[in-house]
């Protein structure tokens, strides 16, 4: 998406207790994507409509907000059928785009490894496959132009088949480094190296701690998907030795499930994981809310089942000490601290150390047993 360009937000209450805050996360969507909020417009329905998802009514005035401040773009907080999404841009004339749209796009942006972006790549195609615009025609200068076109086949047709044959050598490319990540693990394994994996929702916070515990400098920032590549790192850790760190990206609510699918090789890094340090935003309202949404994209990528560590960040914000929570046998529950001041990292380095004693790793590994997987390389 341009940067800078002016966009409208338009939000549907279907009556779900967390519309305030969905809205919210899309204007912090659309400002990561480099959109500028002008102005935000709200209904409620009992279900959407089937031509234009707001009603005729409230298009109407959608279409005077987008004249009366020179708007470039309308943001839907929702997934709109292909459908409603030509009829939309029909009615309004300008750029309509739904809420899976602008995570791709964000995506796209922020992509920086071979993998990720392959994996971006493959999610906006499969997504822009239902939208059955012309949209492929870039393909053909990719598979060499003119004389592509089999006998009788329309240009859709074409666009089809090219966007077939760019889906499939996408997942080919994906499923091979797939199998090289495959063999970096197994590498680990053969060490018996203490495997950790931050996970947790968009901007929690997860980089910073991680380039606090790995002094890795990845890049963070105050904005939704910092980080879309897995990096891993080796950390020293007193008596268990050495032991692997992991970044990976954020989860939000309404996670495309192309992005799901596309990212599954990525997030086999969690999957793999003896334990996921599960970071959450301490000073967020919807914190609860966040954990559940995490849980529920760990499930369906088959990660549920891992032992979990809930790490409360930004306690400076959110006024709180830093220190570790137990349950009644004496088990951790939560570490609470600040990764941007430091405070209660030295809890933290004491519950890895715990839990890797428990799950039966101790310093048995040597420097060259670790294999140090940077996607960034891959």
């Amino acid at each position: 998406m341009e940067s800078n360009v002016r966009a409208i937000l338009v939000g549907v209450d279907f009556g779900k207790s967390d519309f305030n805050s969905s809205l919210e996360e899309l204007s912090l969507l659309a400002l990561s994507a480099g959109a500028v909020p002008i102005s935000t417009i709200t209904c409620k329905r009992s279900s959407p409509d089937s031509a234009l998802f707001i009603g005729s009514g409230k298009a109407e005035e959608v279409a005077n907000a987008i004249l009366d401040h020179a708007i470039e773009i309308v943001i839907f907080n929702h997934a709109l059928s292909p459908a409603q999404q030509r009829n939309l841009e029909k009615n309004l004339k300008v750029r309509v785009v739904d809420r899976t749209s602008l995570i791709l796009d964000i995506f796209a942006q922020r992509a920086k490894s071979h993998e990720g972006k392959v994996q971006v790549e493959l999610a906006q195609l499969q997504h822009l496959a239902t939208r059955l615009i012309r949209g492929w025609t870039h393909l053909e200068r990719q598979k060499g132009g003119i004389g592509l076109r089999g006998p009788g086949e329309t240009q859709l047709e074409t666009d089809r088949r090219l966007l077939g044959d760019r889906v499939k050598a996408l997942k080919d490319k994906l499923s091979k480094l797939q199998r090289q990540r495959e063999t970096q693990r197994r590498a680990r394994n053969r060490s018996r190296t203490f495997s950790v994996s931050l996970v947790g929702y968009t901007n929690a916070g997860k980089s910073t701690l991680f380039n606090v515990l790995t002094k890795a400098g990845t890049y963070t920032a105050d904005q939704l998907f910092a980080t879309l590549d897995t990096t891993s790192r080796r950390v020293y850790l007193g008596d268990v030795g050495q032991i692997v760190i992991s970044d990976t990206v954020g989860f939000i609510r309404e996670l495309p499930h192309q992005l799901v699918a596309a990212f599954r090789a990525t997030l086999e890094e969690t999957i793999h994981a003896d334990l996921l340090l599960h970071v959450v935003d301490a000073a967020s309202p919807t914190r609860l809310d966040q954990i559940a949404q995490v849980n529920q994209v760990l499930h369906e990528i088959g990660a549920d089942q891992i032992p979990q560590l809930l790490v409360w960040n930004k306690i400076d914000v959110a006024g709180l000490d830093p220190g570790i929570e137990r349950d009644e046998y004496d088990k951790i529950q939560r570490v609470f601290l600040s990764a941007k001041t430091g405070s209660g990292l030295n809890d933290l380095r004491d519950a890895l150390g715990e839990f890797a004693a428990d799950l039966g790793f101790h310093s048995l590994t040597t420097d060259h047993d670790v294999v140090d997987d940077q996607s960034d390389n891959v």
